[in-house]
């Protein structure tokens, strides 16, 4: 008996520099290809790009159309939206990773903690000091921002941060894509965790974007991946029942290092 199955699909998204509306059409394009999902990951700052100077296209937190679509979108096909927004929120800038049910209404995010210094995104954005775990339909999700993957002390699992998968959204350039493959499955090895991360794909005015966005297993198993290049949206059920049998059969968590 299965307790708890979930369809997690992943957007690949082609983003369009500092327009939300086109990319909102294009998440929507994408969506309509797997229509019934449970929950849908969308890149980093999905709706502008990876903007390090947001003055003037970060959206304000109380009128960003961005969200609103988050928020109405979950709510009419009752599921959950993830992805991060460049956000201007009291009298600060944040990167912050928003996790919406549409079952609940409930709105839970993430302000990404490791600012990504060699592009002057510390200059701007005001990092984030805790974690953030959601709770939906029985499994338990950590939000991650695309730098924060290089740091495992901050993604470790431990008894004050038990959960079953880590949604990691990202804007991660070509040029660093060795360490995208490596980094996505060592995270999801060392905590024994599914780990579903999504890249975007296309060009800004700085790199180029491959993508190769994936959903990664608790052994580090590629289960299920977007093609290089491609903007496209795959889906794979994850399966709470599997990762627990694995944890109990392999006690490496037991083992873990307490900080």
């Amino acid at each position: 008996s299965i307790l708890y199955q979930m369809k997690v699909t992943i957007i690949q998204l082609d983003i369009e520099w500092g327009s939300p509306a086109i990319n909102i059409k294009r998440v929507e394009r994408l969506m309509a290809k797997e229509p019934d999902s449970d929950l849908y990951v969308l890149p980093e700052m999905w709706s502008t790009g990876f903007v390090t100077e947001p003055t003037g296209i970060a959206e304000e937190e109380a009128s960003s159309i961005s969200l609103e679509w988050m928020k109405k979108t979950a709510s009419n096909r009752h599921c959950a939206i993830s992805g991060s927004l460049a956000i201007h929120v009291d009298g600060t800038y944040r990167n912050r990773h928003y996790f919406v049910d549409g079952q609940t209404g409930t709105v839970s995010y993430y302000d990404k903690h490791h600012l990504f210094r060699y592009g002057g995104e510390d200059q701007f954005y005001q990092s984030g000091e805790k974690h953030t775990i959601v709770e939906y339909k029985g499994f338990r999700f950590l939000l991650l921002t695309c730098y924060d993957l290089r740091f495992p002390v901050w993604s470790r699992y431990a008894d004050t941060l038990d959960y079953h998968a880590i949604i990691a959204v990202a804007n991660w350039p070509e040029s660093r894509q060795n360490a995208w493959q490596i980094l996505t499955r060592a995270r999801a090895i060392e905590n024994q965790a599914f780990l579903i991360g999504c890249n975007r794909v296309g060009n800004d005015e700085y790199s180029h974007y491959k993508g190769q966005s994936a959903i990664i297993s608790p052994i580090g198993k590629t289960l299920v991946n977007c093609r290089p290049d491609i903007e496209e949206s795959v889906s794979f059920k994850l399966d709470i029942e599997m990762l627990n049998h694995q944890r109990k059969k392999f006690r490496v968590i037991e083992d873990r290092d307490v900080y």
